[in-house]
Parts: structure tokens; C-alpha cells; sequence
């Protein structure tokens, strides 16, 4: 586990406008430096960039004191002490920010009317301030407490799930070593150990949800929207795409993904010499080989992966260096660490963290290449001067970790014989095509929840084995399975923690694919246009990063059947 001190991180730039000792988890602290921007007298277009600036420093120094607190308490849900911390910091400070938050922006707008920029440097920060302002309603500032509070709760749950498993107390990642055993009773065991575990917690999940769906159906309404999903575009200021355009989506993956992901099962199948595939099929080598095991411990999954990246592009791999000496890699699995990965940017460090439960399997190494593209997108725009434009617009975030992933398949023979890259590679391309499907399933059953607000539980899973069937699930065999397949969707975090945050894998999948093919004609100015994408961080429209990084905006049936050719191709389907 990692053992960083927050406070001790490097100094991006000194403080000009936060006192340096000052305590930004406590809400009064943080109220008053927000009333001193909001009170400041600003006389010149100079003194409003200043301002900005000022913003900016104190945004994201409060946003790293938040960070550091969710850091440790998904490191250790566990931990009495991190968890308090956590909700005090969501039930106090951010709450009290919200209102003023919404102040600082009229303000801002006001300003910028007195004081005009000619040039385009505003015009991203301008856009997305003013759809703040229209969504705002501080009325629902403590219902998106609530809503938080019980995120947090989702992720102590699942954070707390083990299994008695051949003698030992296993993590749920460590159960999923043994669906990779070549052995299908033992797969078998381990799948169904599992299942039964998340079953017991399948009513006190769907009590959360039920309670998040009121929540956010209510929020929606006071902000003057029809439902939750209108609200929800909004709030991701998703203005270069519709609701429609997923829909959209979701037509096209069906007509050109589930033919190419049912040929990949039937191939499987066929393999394997079985009647018919059953869930715990899914991860074994459908030859019979062992399972990959790329690495036995932690160090060695940090030392291969910055040599792919070195092998990439130079400042990657001494970049990701500085990440594991300065401790911010918390890889490891171990009971009480809350589930999946993900990357953190310390915002006034201007350095990124990288969270996983690595257990020594393939998706391991290709989870650590994800989340480093996350680190090297934020390292890359480090410099923006406004807070705002160093976080990207997630539809880009993703192109950012998913190309990473393609670009170090090349290189994996740091961990693999000749035989056993060649399985990985082909692995992760199968699993492209299993995600763009998957991502189809999550959104369509968000769209279809957030349309139908006041849904049973009984139609929420009739409408799940649907839509799940619908993109592929049908090609498994879940005789006698049902009770399990019902809830398949608690899994997926985002549904409960960021609602409708999944379309930007599918999209971003689709970019992704699209540096892949650049790279095989010419690798050095596929990584060349993709650092150049990654470094404009949020300044300029989203259609405008992909140019920047030498691929099309598009996720419609034009982009994904060629690329999915490409993929099949590949795959010698």
C-alpha cells in the first residue's frame, strides 16, 4: 500500500493566493477564502486574469485536500478513521461550496462582460460556466449529499466482500484468478462462490439504488428537467452529442458488434469442445493452457510497464518512474480495498495516482496501461494555467487511457513468451469487442432506468435481461443461473457512482482504434499527434482534441463498422 503523504508531495507553483498552512478540510476555512474572490473588487481586464488565476489555485488546492481524503478511504474502507473523514469532508465543505461555487461564476460572467478577450482562450470556460449557472438549484445541494454518503456505501459494501475460498479469505479480484484455471469444476466453484457472495448483498445494493434513483429523479426536476438523463448531459455538458446519438450507437454496435462477439464465443466454444458456454468459460484459455501470469509480484508489474512505456515514448517511461518513487501506485489487491482502479489527479501537485487490485493475471498489466494514459494525460497538461482546462472532457480521458493499452500490446514480450503475447494480444482484441458491446448494454439500461423513474425492482430486471440478451448475453448459457444473471449489473460501479458515465468508453474505444491503425503505418507521429491531444487538456471543444490528436470525432455506424472489420480481421475471425 502506498504510504505517501499528501502534503508531502513536490510544489507545482507557491501559493499566491491560498495561506500555505492552511486547513482545507475545514468547511468555515474554505468558505471564507471563496467569500474573498467573491468580494474582491476587480478594476482591469489584468486584475480578472488574476483572478482567474486565483480561482484556480484555491479550486485546486481544496480539490486535493477532497482527493486525498477519497484516496485513503478507498485504499482502506476499512479504516474508521479515513471513512469519517470522507463523510465529514462531503456532508461539511462540499455542500458549502456548491452555492458559492454558483456566485463565483455570475461573478465571473460579469466580468467578462466589463473586461473582453478578443481571443479565444475563454471560450471553452465561458461555455461550460454559463451551463452551470443554468443547472445549479441550490436547493439540491443535500440531496447530492445524500446521494454521495451513499456512494460511499456502495463502495464499503463491496469493499467488504470476500470469500472462503480452498481454505483461504479471498478478495472478489482474487476469486477472479480462479476463472482462468484450465480445471472447469474448480472455474465453476470459484464463479458460483462469488455469485453467491454478491447475492447476499443483492437487496441491500438494490435499497441503495432505489434511494440514489429517488434522489436524482428529484434533482432533475428542481433544475427544470424531464428526467434525470437530460440532467445528467447537462451536467457533463455534453454538448456535442444527444441522447440520440447513443441510441443511435447502441443500433449500430448491434448490427456490427454482436455478429463479430458471437462469432468470438462460437470460435471459444468450438475450442473448448463444449455443448454450450457457461459464465465461468469466459476467462479460461479456451486451448487449455495455464492461465498468463505475467507477474509474481507488484514490483515486477511496475518495473515491466515502465519499460513498455519507455519503449513507447521516452518521457513515459521516466515520467511513470517519478509516479512509483514519489508513492503514487497503490496496486495490490487485499481485503477492505475498495473494488476496480482508477486515476486520481492531485490537482495543485499536478500529479497523477494511480489506485488497482492487481493479482497477477493478464488484465492486470493492460489495467496499469490504462491508468498510466490517465497519469500522462494529466502530467501532459499540467501546465494549463486555469484548473478547469487540466481536466479533459472524459470522451477524450479515455482515448487517452484506451490508446495507451493498444500502443503497449507491441511490447508485452516483457512479460510473455513469443506464444503467450501472441494470447495476450488477442485477448485484448477480443475484449474490445466484448466492451464496445458491454458499453451498449450499460448505457441502454441507464437510458431505459432514467426514462422510467418510477420503475419496480421486477421491471428493472425484466427490461436488464433484455438489454443484456440484446448485446450478447443471449450467446451464454444461463439455464439454472438466473438469480445470478438478474444483479450482473451491480457489478458495474458507475452505474451507482457516475450515472451515464460509461458511452465515453464506447466512444473513446472507437478513438482509440483509430490511433492503434495510425501507429501500425507510422508509430513516431501517432504518439507525436496523441501527446499533442493529450496536452490541450480541456482549452478547446471535444471534436477539436480528437483533431488534435490525428482521429475523428465520430462514434455513429460510418466509424464503428470499418473499425470493427479491422478488428475481425485482426482476430482471423
Amino acid at each position: 500500500m502506498s504510504k505517501l503523504n499528501f502534503d508531502q508531495l513536490p510544489v507545482y507553483e507557491p501559493r499566491h493566493f491560498v495561506p500555505p498552512e492552511v486547513d482545507l478540510t475545514n468547511s468555515q476555512t474554505v468558505v471564507d477564502l471563496y467569500q474573498g474572490l467573491i468580494h474582491r473588487d476587480v478594476k482591469s481586464a489584468k486584475e480578472l486574469e488574476q483572478w482567474i488565476l486565483d480561482r484556480s489555485e484555491m479550486e485546486a488546492s481544496v480539490d486535493q485536500a477532497g482527493d486525498a481524503i477519497y484516496i485513503r478511504m478507498t485504499c482502506q474502507t476499512d479504516n474508521q478513521e479515513f471513512a469519517n473523514e470522507y463523510k465529514k469532508f462531503i456532508e461539511t465543505v462540499v455542500p458549502a461550496i456548491q452555492p458559492l461555487n454558483d456566485q463565483l461564476n455570475k461573478k465571473y460572467l460579469e466580468l467578462r462582460k466589463q473586461f473582453p478577450v478578443t481571443d479565444h482562450r475563454y471560450e471553452v470556460y465561458d461555455r461550460e460556466i454559463r451551463s452551470e449557472i443554468e443547472l445549479f438549484r441550490e436547493e439540491n445541494v443535500p440531496l447530492m449529499t445524500q446521494v454521495q454518503l451513499l456512494s460511499q456505501e456502495y463502495q464499503t459494501i463491496c469493499g467488504a466482500m470476500t470469500v472462503e475460498f480452498q481454505g483461504k479469505n479471498r478478495t472478489l479480484p482474487e476469486m477472479g484468478k480462479f476463472l482462468q484455471e484450465p480445471d472447469r469444476v474448480l472455474r465453476e466453484s470459484a464463479w458460483r462462490a462469488t455469485a453467491e457472495r454478491r447475492i447476499q448483498e443483492r437487496d441491500r445494493l438494490d435499497e441503495i439504488f432505489d434511494k440514489m434513483l429517488q434522489l436524482r429523479h428529484k434533482i432533475a426536476q428542481q433544475a427544470g428537467c424531464r428526467n434525470y438523463m437530460e440532467y445528467q448531459f447537462r451536467a457533463y455538458q455534453r454538448f456535442d452529442y444527444t441522447p440520440q446519438d447513443c441510441k443511435q450507437y447502441h443500433q449500430a454496435i448491434e448490427k456490427h458488434v454482436t455478429p463479430v462477439w458471437k462469432k468470438i464465443l462460437e470460435r471459444r466454444r468450438a475450442q473448448m469442445k463444449l455443448e454450450k458456454l457457461k459464465p465461468w468459460d469466459m476467462q479460461v484459455d479456451p486451448l487449455g493452457r495455464a492461465p498468463l501470469k505475467p507477474f509474481e509480484k507488484v514490483e515486477q508489474l511496475i518495473s515491466g510497464v515502465e519499460e513498455i512505456f519507455k519503449k513507447i515514448h521516452p518521457s513515459f517511461g521516466t515520467e511513470f518512474r517519478e509516479m512509483s518513487d514519489l508513492g503514487l501506485l497503490d496496486l495490490e489487491s487485499r481485503p477492505g480495498k475498495a473494488p476496480g482502479g482508477y486515476q486520481n489527479t492531485l490537482d495543485e501537485a499536478r500529479k497523477p495516482f494511480i489506485f488497482m487490485n492487481a493479482v497477477g493475471v493478464d488484465d492486470d498489466v493492460r489495467t496499469l496501461l490504462h491508468e498510466g494514459g490517465h497519469a500522462f494525460h494529466a502530467l501532459a497538461c499540467a501546465g494549463q494555467p486555469i484548473h478547469h482546462y487540466r481536466h479533459a472532457p472524459m470522451e477524450f480521458c479515455e482515448v487517452a487511457s484506451m490508446s495507451m493499452e493498444l500502443l503497449g500490446d507491441p511490447h508485452l514480450n516483457v512479460f510473455y513468451s513469443e506464444e503467450d503475447f501472441k494470447r495476450s494480444t488477442e485477448n485484448h482484441l477480443e475484449s474490445i469487442i466484448y466492451i464496445l458491446g458491454w458499453v451498449a448494454t450499460i448505457d441502454a439500461f441507464q437510458h431505459w432506468i432514467y426514462e422510467h423513474p418510477s420503475h419496480s425492482r421486477e421491471e428493472r430486471e425484466k427490461i436488464w435481461f433484455e438489454i443484456y440478451d440484446r448485446f450478447g448475453g443471449k450467446f451464454l448459457d444461463w439455464d439454472g443461473l438466473q438469480e445470478f444473471k438478474k444483479s450482473l449489473w451491480h457489478r458495474q460501479l458507475h452505474i451507482f457512482e457516475v450515472p451515464f458515465y460509461y458511452i465515453e468508453y464506447g466512444i473513446a474505444q472507437l478513438g482509440a482504434l483509430q490511433v492503434w491503425l495510425k501507429s501500425r503505418q507510422d508509430l513516431h507521429q501517432a504518439v507525436e499527434n496523441y501527446r499533442r491531444g493529450l496536452a490541450m487538456g480541456r482549452s478547446r471543444p471535444l471534436p477539436e482534441l480528437f483533431t488534435a490528436a490525428g482521429i475523428n470525432f465520430d462514434f455513429s455506424e460510418k466509424t464503428i463498422a470499418p473499425l470493427v472489420k479491422e478488428v475481425e480481421k485482426e482476430l482471423a475471425l
